[in-house]
């Protein structure tokens, strides 16, 4: 039988233990302790301390010690007397490399009796002049170890204690030999793969139809690729997802995560930004890096504008900007690897104005997917899915809930679920019914309530009309929101009243929605004018709205007729370059001033008009602090125009306005809160300035 020769086996060399290297420091700070000290006391005869030292006047002080059955005697000379020819050999060096300034002892002798050795210093000095006799000091060294220990471990402890803190803090969660100090480079990203899959699928995220369809074909490159490279297409290689906060843009990747079944890497733009130059480039080529070695994989990279902003921008002369260093490295690996990979790219950011052109470029992030905030459908979708783990009540319909919530996002949404559940559970129920919802919306749009709040009787009285004003210009105008609900009652931090409204659900205005709003928005001030003859700060709020979108009707709707149909719509908000003269400017200045001032003209005419009107609804404020839409028909009568609300055609299919009174309790209000401290009440215009 022939003999196989046995295969040579290379032996891997050794490796480098890091704990080598903290002996080596020790070692190397005792060595510099003992080796390079040139301090120590040279050992002389009592009879040579005697007669050269002690009788010449050069003794400063004596210090005496036992060891061994011995008295140890140092000798600390005068530090003028050092000078002398005679103490050459103990005199400090002027390049000496002791870490600690030399203070003696100089010499030491050694003696048998302590009390012979003072006999003998006292017969010296019998003839010295008492002040200047040297005393001979005993001290007991029995515990010299453990001052050892204490002047020089213990401060060596504590440098090595706060190195390794250093090097934590700097290198972030590394692990292995080295622990943090060599892992500073690396890639913060959490992967999630067959051992830690993420339990969030697409059956969670609600009212994103559009944009799951997007991410779901996303997954179906990743598992089936050859589907779509038989016919000559190319996987694309990154999606960003561009929405305002709290829409689900998160909540669609990790439902990415849970569905592909593949190693998916999330990390945040903020993990690639480190104090130290070059960090972040160092760390975007890692995860790189590992992406490649776990392909076909996702990355998910949340709030991106954190690294992506665009380039040459606020930058220092001269200076090296990181992040700059960190986005340039990000354009090459996104662009550096092939199409058949099967690395995809997912980004995230409610900033997509401030991203560098060439990330958005085809080729590194070919799709942009936009989640826009949930119409009707929608947000009964996203109530759905919230609603599955409370314990409800009968009466309570994700539709109705849907259609109380205009403008809200899913992450509103589910603040409000938790709140009717943190309610009910404060108020001992057993289930959560319609009333702690409504509860919930007032609390999540308007604040917590303080009915604790004082407020003297004089503000109360201006607050009452203020909100009156606002309600009965919204009434009695036709292109106005119906106001469903009007409080007195403080919330929030600053707000002392609030009018609720319910806006339509609608993406364009005319120009008379947007002057019927200007009027609602007015009535408050106009009415503390027309009843006390002066205003108040509380307007402060209104104000702002009416200027900004005066502003906005007048210099970028193109609605006045001397400006004419132009749009100075600035995205950039570059506020040191106007796209239009200085001329252009006071024209527009001049038509903003003369349209509000027709709008408070308008406002005030309706309310001398229903000034009996507005008096009745102040009292009954002033009485009750909260009045519904029932409230106000008994009032003022029923509202004098036949439009059909979103509620109401949403919720009451055919049914008629008038109908709306029997669910008017706690319908959403249009926004709260006033900077000035006082009270607000907002239109509806949702959002109008968005055209």
């Amino acid at each position: 039988m022939k003999r196989v020769p046995s295969k040579k086996v290379t032996p891997k060399p050794p490796r480098f233990n890091i704990m080598w290297l903290w002996v080596a420091m020790i070692f190397g700070f005792f060595a510099l302790q003992y080796i390079f000290t040139d301090d120590k006391p040279n050992q002389i005869t009592y009879q040579q301390f005697e007669d050269t030292m002690l009788k010449e006047g050069d003794v400063e002080r004596l210090v005496a010690y036992k060891r061994n059955e011995l008295f140890f005697v140092e000798v600390f000379i005068k530090k003028d007397r050092l000078s002398d020819p005679k103490y050459r050999d103990v005199r400090p060096s002027a390049n000496s490399l002791t870490l600690t300034p030399s203070t003696g002892p100089q010499y030491f002798f050694t003696d048998g009796s302590y009390d012979a050795l003072e006999r003998k210093l006292n017969v010296a000095q019998e003839t010295t002049d008492p002040s200047e006799r040297v005393s001979l000091r005993l001290e007991d060294r029995t515990n010299a170890w453990t001052g050892w220990i204490f002047s020089i471990m213990l401060p060596l402890l504590l440098i090595i204690v706060f190195w390794i803190f250093i090097m934590r803090r700097m290198g972030g969660g590394g692990a292995g030999p080295g622990g943090q100090i060599f892992n500073i480079g690396k890639s913060k990203a959490t992967l999630f793969d067959k051992e830690s899959q993420v339990a969030i699928t697409f059956s969670d995220v609600a009212g994103l139809e559009e944009a799951k369809q997007e991410v779901m074909e996303i997954v179906d490159f990743l598992k089936n690729p050859k589907k779509y490279t038989n016919l000559g297409g190319k996987i694309p290689k990154g999606a960003l997802l561009v929405g305002s906060p709290g829409t689900g843009k998160t909540l669609l990747a990790k439902a990415v995560a849970g569905e592909a079944q593949v190693p998916f890497f999330s990390l945040s733009g903020s993990d690639f930004v480190e104090m130290f130059v070059g960090v972040g480039a160092s760390r975007v080529r890692d995860l790189f890096r590992q992406a490649k070695d776990k392909a076909p994989c996702i990355i998910f990279i949340d709030e991106i504008d954190a690294i992506g902003r665009a380039r040459g921008k606020n930058s220092v002369m001269g200076g090296n900007d990181e992040r700059e260093n960190t986005l340039n490295q990000l354009l090459v690996e996104m662009d550096g690897f092939g199409t058949d990979s099967g690395i995809i790219i997912m980004a995230a950011t409610n900033r997509p104005d401030v991203l560098d052109s060439a990330l958005l470029r085809p080729g590194r992030f070919d799709r942009q997917i936009s989640i826009d905030k949930p119409d009707l459908v929608g947000r009964e979708q996203i109530f759905k899915v919230h609603l599955k783990p409370l314990k409800l009540a009968a009466e309570v319909d994700a539709k109705k809930l849907s259609a109380q919530t205009p403008g809200f996002a899913g992450a509103e949404i589910a603040n409000v679920c938790n709140e009717a559940a943190l309610i009910a559970a404060r108020r001992n129920k057993t289930s959560i019914d319609m009333q702690d919802f409504q509860d919930a919306i007032d609390r999540v749009i308007g604040g917590l309530e303080k009915k604790n709040k004082i407020i003297s009787p004089e503000e109360k009285r201006i607050v009452a009309f203020h909100e009156a004003g606002h309600a009965i210009a919204g009434w009695f105008l036709e292109h106005a929101d119906p106001l469903v609900k009007v409080s007195i009652v403080p919330r929030g931090v600053a707000a002392l009243g609030y009018a609720q409204y319910l806006p339509k659900e609608q993406f364009l205005y005319t120009t008379e929605q947007l002057i019927d709003g200007l009027c609602m928005t007015m009535g408050g001030r106009v009415a503390e004018d027309i009843t006390f003859g002066k205003i108040s700060t509380g307007a402060q709020n209104d104000l702002e709205r009416i200027t900004k979108l005066s502003y906005a009707m007048v210099a970028v709707y193109g609605m006045n007729p001397r400006v004419g149909n132009v749009s100075f719509n600035d995205s950039q908000e570059n506020q040191f370059q106007r796209p239009y003269s200085e001329k252009t400017a006071e024209l527009i200045d001049e038509e903003v001033r003369k349209l509000i001032a027709d709008i408070y003209r308008k406002t005030k005419k309706l309310l001398l008009e229903k000034q009996d009107g507005l008096i009745a609804l102040a009292e009954k404020l002033l009485e009750r602090e909260i009045l519904f839409q029932a409230d106000l028909e008994e009032i003022l009568g029923k509202r004098p125009f036949d439009h059909r609300t979103t509620y109401d055609e949403f919720v009451n299919g055919e049914a008629g306005e008038g109908d709306q009174s029997k669910v008017a309790k706690g319908l959403v209000h249009d926004g709260v809160g006033d900077n000035s401290g006082t009270f607000d009440s907002r239109p509806s215009e949702e959002d109008a300035s968005n055209g």
